[in-house]
């Protein structure tokens, strides 16, 4: 019964890759899944940015005490409540026009979800350097924004990257629930493929679409680790 199965697994696999059908419907997901991911990261990473310095600055002036509230209040709803639940509102309630692209609502609920998460790993990088760092900047004669921008910020985002890198891994990851809203993603075309058939026939998809996020995944760990060792030989000089 076993060998009956593994026969039926890997003859599935097989199918897929010498039929180019069942291929080009993967590779149709995978362009889904990689053009909501590409774009949630990039508003991810702008918002994320944009938040931890206004977090980050002097809350002294009344002009940044309602900035402050809006971020503080953003990065504790988003972060408090599901995915699942975000993506539907954009969905069906904020983006509920007719013929808005369905794209482009998943890069904005997962560019908006992940810039909270970008947003307190950038700040606690930027708070975790060494105040002492600060006093020598201001010593030098430059002024609080000099120093902020020029020793303080790219020390700090060494610090994060690593932190950053997990976070765009997991939105890779997370991309897998836009079927919820219509969308034919990766994962959702590979459950397409497999319904219907028994167990062995219906895991070779899911199998194949797994290998791709995995291969995604060790790309994207991959440039993270050559990003690290540069900032590493730059330390050194």
């Amino acid at each position: 019964m076993q060998s009956l199965l593994l026969a039926d697994f890997f003859g599935s696999i097989a199918e897929i890759f010498s039929t180019g059908k069942y291929l080009n419907m993967l590779l149709q997901g995978l362009k889904t899944t990689l053009i909501v991911s590409v774009g949630a990261a990039a508003v991810g990473i702008l918002l994320g940015s944009l938040v931890a310095v206004v977090r980050i600055l002097p809350k002294k002036s009344k002009w940044m005490i309602l900035p402050n509230l809006i971020c503080s209040a953003y990065t504790t709803i988003i972060r408090g409540t599901p995915m699942a639940l975000q993506l539907f509102i954009m969905a069906f309630v904020i983006f509920a026009i007719r013929g808005f692209p369905l794209e482009l609502t998943a890069i904005l609920a997962f560019g908006i979800n992940s810039g909270a998460y970008v947003s307190e790993n950038i700040r606690a990088g930027i708070l975790s350097v060494d105040k002492g760092q600060t006093e020598a900047g201001r010593a030098l004669g430059l002024s609080g924004a000099q120093t902020m921008l020029r020793i303080v910020i790219p020390q700090g985002m060494k610090n994060v990257i690593p932190a950053i890198g997990n976070e765009l891994i997991a939105l890779i990851k997370e991309t897998s629930i836009v079927s919820m809203i219509g969308m034919y993603d990766l994962t959702q075309v590979a459950k397409i493929l497999g319904s219907g058939q028994n167990l062995a026939t219906y895991l070779a998809p899911m199998t194949v679409a797994a290998l791709f996020y995995l291969a995604i995944v060790y790309l994207l760990t991959f440039g993270i680790r050559l990003i690290e060792r540069r900032l590493r030989r730059s330390d050194n000089r």
